[in-house]
C-alpha cells in the first residue's frame, strides 16, 4: 500500500504525519511539497518525497503515480486560486490512477453561506464527479485561530470579537489530523461516506473565560461590531489583506455558520475531541511561545 499527503510540511499536514508514522512503515508513505528541501525531515525516516503543485496537473500526475491512497490537504488561497488548484489535483489523482481520496473540507459545506464555502462545495463535488473512492471530512474551526486573540490578552489587551453570541465547534489540529489519519490507513471502513467533525459548540466569550481561568485573571470580552473591528484589527497590526478574511469569519460565526452539533469524531477516533479546559491550556502555551 502506498499512502500519500499533500501540504504535508503545513500545520495541519506535520501532525497527520506524526500520526501516520506512527502506524505504517515509513516506506510506505510519500508526501507532495512545494519545496522539497522542507521536507528533508520525512526523507531522513524513509518517506518518498515528491514535489507537487497543484496548478501544474502534469506534474501532478507523476506526484501521485503508484499511490493507493491520497488525502488532499484543502490549500489556503483566495477561492478562484483553490478551486482550481483541487479540481486540478483530483484530475491529476484521477489519472495517476489513485484509488482513494480524503479530503479535508469545511463544516456543514453543502448548506454553509460562510465565504469559505464555494471552495469546498466545488471541490466535493469534483470529487464525487470523479469517480474514486472518497472520505470528505468536513473540518470545523481550528483552536489554534484563536492564538493571536490570547497573545492580545497577554499583553494586557481585552478580547475583541463581533461575532456576538455565536457558538463553534472548535477542536485541536490533533484531533483533526488524528481523524484524517485513521480514515486513510482504514481500508474500506469509510468508502464514499462523509463526516461531520466539529468539538462541543462554545462561544468567543466561553473562550475567553477559559483562558482567564488558566491565566488567574478576569479578561474583559469586548464586543463590537465589524467596523470598530476592523480599525481595532488595523491598529494591532493586522495586514490589511488578511482585513476581508477576519471580517467575514466573525459574520459567518456571528450567523452560526459553525455551530454544528456531530459527534463523528467519535465514530472515527473513538472519543470526543480533547475537552475545552484542556485544549485551552494547549491554547495558551502556543501563545506564550
Amino acid at each position: 500500500m502506498k499512502y500519500m499527503v499533500t501540504g504535508a510540511t503545513g500545520h495541519l499536514g506535520t501532525l497527520v504525519m506524526k500520526e501516520l508514522l506512527n502506524r505504517v512503515d515509513p516506506k510506505e508513505v510519500a508526501v507532495s511539497v512545494r519545496t522539497v528541501e522542507k521536507a528533508k525531515a520525512y526523507s531522513e525516516k524513509g518517506v518518498d518525497v515528491r514535489k507537487g503543485d497543484f496548478e501544474k496537473v502534469e506534474l501532478m500526475i507523476d506526484t501521485f503515480k503508484g499511490v493507493e491512497r491520497l488525502l488532499i490537504i484543502s490549500t489556503d488561497g483566495d477561492n478562484a486560486t483553490r478551486i482550481r488548484q483541487h479540481t486540478n489535483a483530483i484530475e491529476a489523482a484521477k489519472k495517476a490512477g489513485v484509488q482513494f481520496i480524503v479530503y479535508t473540507s469545511l463544516a456543514n459545506a453543502e448548506q454553509s453561506n460562510l465565504f469559505l464555502a464555494e471552495v469546498h462545495q466545488k471541490s466535493e463535488a469534483a470529487i464525487k464527479n470523479s469517480g474514486i473512492t472518497y472520505t470528505i471530512l468536513r473540518n470545523n474551526w481550528y483552536l489554534e485561530n484563536e492564538v493571536s486573540s490570547v497573545q492580545g490578552v497577554l499583553s494586557g489587551a481585552p478580547w475583541v470579537t463581533s461575532a456576538k453570541d455565536g457558538k463553534v465547534g472548535w477542536a485541536l489540529r490533533e484531533d483533526y489530523a488524528l481523524a484524517a489519519a485513521t480514515v486513510l490507513v482504514e481500508e474500506e471502513k469509510h468508502d464514499n461516506k462523509i463526516y461531520e467533525l466539529s468539538g462541543d459548540l462554545h462561544t468567543q466569550e466561553e473562550i475567553a473565560n477559559e483562558v482567564g481561568k488558566i491565566l488567574g485573571k478576569d479578561i474583559e470580552v469586548l464586543q463590537v461590531d465589524d467596523k470598530t473591528y476592523e480599525e481595532i484589527m488595523r491598529k494591532a497590526g493586522v495586514p490589511e489583506s488578511f482585513m476581508p478574511m477576519l471580517l467575514e469569519i466573525q459574520k459567518g460565526i456571528r450567523h452560526n455558520e459553525l455551530e454544528v452539533v456531530n459527534s463523528d469524531f467519535e465514530k472515527i477516533i473513538g472519543r470526543k475531541p480533547i475537552p475545552l479546559k484542556d485544549a485551552v491550556n494547549q491554547l495558551v502555551k502556543m501563545a506564550k511561545k
